[in-house]
């Protein structure tokens, strides 16, 4: 098959958009080299796993400057998340139950999880999908590729191609909110048939649908390359800065339950003398990160090439948070004496800094001819990351002369050696039969030293942290792909892969709980069917794991999701996929999902009083997994006639549980979504293209919610017995709400 089908979008378009018009002299070669920058970390047509593409027009027709993991809404397997309600700011996502910070993300095949969490904050890169060319999203444990996270599922993101033509462009949305994109892009085309340069500069302000969950966010995109027949260096450099305020408690449930969808506890410092609620204006996330890639790709023989890169990327900056009453002694300061007073806590305002740098190399030799299509590649990566905290306002400061503002009161380093080396075969063995192999091996060196920011009581002095942990990971796979016949094919595979314990893990460990590394067995079978007016699909899988790290419902002080580590779980399910082209100006896209994840025989270890008591052991035995729904569904009209579009999108997700106990009393609701997107493209005289768009999210007014976390306990009462205790907040995302759009090309 020329084209394979790739699950709803992608139905009947080619892999790639490369370039939109023609230029005179040969660069027939320059395209094709430019195809194959990514090969390496991707599958292609006959690799044995599952699979979806988006091209850059498919990209562009979606983005309106909401965060990469709201393009990826109608993907299989794919739900999203947004903390402002409105898929800008903090955003995140899943694929098949998996959390974002097993999912392995790359940019022309350099790794971009953070190496600490493991996670990628997206936050850090608004307006990203301007500058892609193309990106895929492997299901599973999918092809090896290089840095942490690869553990059910891969997406691979392609920067833009160079240019071969000058161009010019405008991108700027508006809408609800007051959310506001201005986007800027610039080619230079080829110069002196050798040297080409693109640049983006972005801009994304909104003030969320959650109360006070504003969003300032700034980027830029910019490249160089040199190019001749068989060559291709780039230097590429992106970054963004941002400033978001927090929305990362969620709504409370009993405040949800009384109406009140947009309410945001972030912040709250008392209340004036009329009893109305103060907030700290300056409760916010303020960070920089600046990405730099050097790249050569090199044709060594008309079958042989060689990708290598070398990559940095500097990271720093804080959040600010007012803290109400907060004990001095969990900020290392002693009791303060004030006359006959004796002062143990006060109002507070302190920042959480991270100061990071990672850095490294990748390379691949990619070889094809005849029945052979081989890469061999890895990488090696350093991260060195210092995380500290600073008081910088005390309410009683005038009391304590010995209090500095500024005063810090923890400081840690975290410093991570990554490497990897891995070789993948598809080989021909009959007409209509491919066997592929592919083995890496994966070395990890992880060292944390000093103090955190939680006071331990154990011990009366700020959490000591002194780990150092090595990693050596195997992680074989192997499959087969058959073609039926033109428009047929079968594949199956197995897969093992092993993924070692984040930050998180270590500092935020319960009590006697020591975290391992997991093990994922990936068992996938495949059946494809596609002509030039309808195909389909279908992908069964079975995901076995050992000491998985599964999402316990339960959050830090910041937010962040908290796992632990369950003995024996797995996620089994099929993924249907079907599309249709019903006249020349009408197709019609959908997938399903319906899967089933248990943990096997869990136990759950809750806290009692203060968390130095024992914790009480609760019984489940095969639990559902949290934050993995039974049934995920999309579907998708596409009306394209002359200028015209119009994109009718659906989007069904079953119930969520809110952690590992079944309970229905800490579950999402099941939720269903609709969003229109319209537009009109006409070619005015003095412009290449001009066109006009609007996207009315949530047509129908749905009022869901993405995202929760759940906090349980048991606190001793007067008569000895235990008193259960449950805490809970919610996402709401946002009802009907648009954004205009109008994109001119010069």
């Amino acid at each position: 098959m020329k084209k394979v089908f790739s699950c709803l979008l992608a139905a009947c378009m080619p892999f790639s958009v490369l370039f939109a018009e023609k230029i005179e002299g040969d660069t027939t070669n320059v395209r094709s080299l430019q195809e194959v920058e990514v090969v390496s970390v991707r599958a292609n047509s006959k690799t044995p796993v599952a699979y979806s593409n988006m091209n850059k027009r498919e990209i562009a027709d979606f983005n309106f400057g909401q965060d990469i993991p709201f393009l990826l809404t109608l993907t299989q397997s794919v739900i999203v998340t947004s903390d402002a309600g409105t898929g800008i700011g903090y955003t995140g996502f899943r694929v098949r139950g998996t959390d974002a910070n097993r999912i392995n993300i790359t940019t022309n095949g350099i790794p971009l999880n953070d190496s600490e969490s493991h996670g990628v904050f997206w936050v850090n890169m608004p307006d990203f999908a301007s500058s892609l060319q193309d990106l895929q999203i492997q299901r599973g444990v999918g092809t090896s590729t290089n840095g942490a996270g690869a553990f059910g599922a891969s997406i691979n993101m392609k920067t833009e191609n160079i240019s071969l033509q000058s161009y010019g462009e405008f991108d700027g949305s508006y809408g609800s909110f007051n959310t506001a994109k201005a986007t800027f892009k610039l080619g230079s085309g080829l110069i002196n048939n050798h040297w080409a340069f693109d640049a983006r500069l972005s801009s994304i302000t909104s003030d969320g649908f959650i109360d006070r969950a504003s969003v300032d966010l700034k980027s830029y995109f910019a490249q160089g390359a040199y190019i001749n027949d068989k060559t291709i260096v780039k230097f590429i450099t992106f970054g963004g800065k941002e400033k978001t305020y927090h929305a990362w408690d969620g709504v409370p449930d009993y405040i949800l339950g009384e109406g009140n969808r947009t309410y945001n506890p972030s912040g709250y410092r008392g209340d004036d003398e009329n009893g109305n609620p103060l907030y700290y204006k300056n409760q916010t996330d303020n960070y920089e990160q600046t990405h730099y890639q050097l790249s050569l790709l090199q044709q060594l023989t008309p079958h042989l090439n060689l990708n290598a890169a070398l990559h940095y990327t500097k990271g720093k900056g804080y959040y600010e948070e007012y803290k109400t009453r907060k004990k001095y002694i969990e900020y290392d300061l002693d009791t303060l004496f004030a006359g006959n007073d004796t002062i143990t806590k006060s109002d507070l305002v302190r920042r959480k800094y991270l100061d990071n740098d990672f850095y490294g190399g990748i390379f691949s030799l990619d070889y094809k001819k005849e029945k052979w299509d081989v890469s061999l590649g890895g990488g090696a990566n350093y991260y060195d990351g210092n995380h500290f905290g600073k008081v910088i306002w005390m309410k009683d400061y005038a009391f304590d002369p010995n209090f500095a503002p500024d005063y810090e009161y923890y400081r840690s380093t975290g410093k991570k050696t990554d490497a990897n080396i891995y070789l993948k075969a598809n080989y021909q063995l009959l007409n209509n039969l491919n066997i592929y192999g592919d083995v890496q091996y994966r070395y990890i060196d992880y060292k944390i030293k000093g103090k955190n920011d939680v006071w331990d009581w154990n011990i009366g002095e700020m959490q000591n942290l002194n780990v150092a942990e090595n990693f050596n990971f195997f992680n074989p796979k192997a499959g087969l792909f058959y073609q039926l016949n033109k428009e047929n094919t079968l594949y199956g595979s197995v897969a093992v892969a092993h993924r070692e314990p984040n930050r998180n893990n270590y500092t935020d460990a319960g009590l006697n709980e020591i975290p391992k590394a997991e093990r994922l067995l990936d068992y996938e079978l495949g059946y494809k069917f596609q002509n030039r007016t309808f195909s389909a699909g279908a992908n069964l899988y079975y995901m076995q794991y050992k000491d998985q790290l599964v999402l316990t419902g339960k959050v830090n002080e910041i937010g962040e999701p908290l796992t632990s580590n369950v003995p024996d779980s797995y996620r089994a399910g099929v993924e249907l996929m079907f599309g249709a082209k019903i006249t020349s100006w009408l197709s019609w896209n959908g997938n399903l999902t319906l899967s089933e994840n248990k943990i096997k025989n869990y136990t759950e270890y809750v806290l009692v009083d203060d968390g130095n008591s024992p914790q009480k052991e609760e019984y489940y035995g095969n639990s559902p997994i949290a934050y993995s729904p039974n049934v995920v569904a999309n579907n998708l009209f596409s009306f394209h006639y002359k200028g015209f579009r119009a994109n009718l999108q659906s989007s069904y997700v079953s119930k969520q549980y809110l952690d590992n106990t079944g309970n229905n009393d800490r579950s999402i609701d099941a939720y269903f979504v609709n969003n229109l997107i319209l537009g009109y493209t006409f070619k005015p005289q003095g412009l290449k293209e001009l066109s006009v768009n609007l996207q009315v999210n949530n047509l129908f007014n749905e009022k869901y919610e993405t995202n929760g976390w759940v906090w349980a306990a048991y606190y001793t009462n007067e008569a000895g017995g235990l008193d259960p205790y449950v805490e809970k907040s919610y996402f709401p995302q946002a009802g009907t709400n648009i954004l205009a759009n109008i994109v001119l090309k010069f």
